[in-house]
């Protein structure tokens, strides 16, 4: 199992080419099936990061992530079962 530190990493590399996508491979996995979707309250250009692999199912949950110009964000404002639609229930590395 990739490390934290490991996945802070994939999470930097990631962040950075957005809003365009990025083919990093998964610290864990090795598929380059990675995701990211941030949660914020609306006008927020801070918000919660939920970052895994589709394909293994392992990623981080961050706080207080700053949102980059041009991504959107889910609203926290809505229902949590529209808001989390897509975000499958990933093991989270600690």
């Amino acid at each position: 199992m990739a490390s934290f530190d490991e996945w802070l990493d994939a999470y930097d590399i990631v962040y950075r080419t957005l809003p365009t996508s990025s083919d990093l491979r998964c610290p864990n996995c090795g598929h380059p099936t990675l995701r990211l979707v941030f949660t914020a309250p609306p006008g927020s250009e801070h918000g919660y990061a939920s970052f895994w692999c589709d394909t293994c199912l392992e990623g981080i949950h961050l706080s207080r992530a700053p949102i980059p110009d041009g991504v959107g964000a889910r609203l926290l404002d809505v229902p949590a079962e529209e808001r989390n639609r897509g975000i499958p229930d990933y093991r989270l590395v600690t």
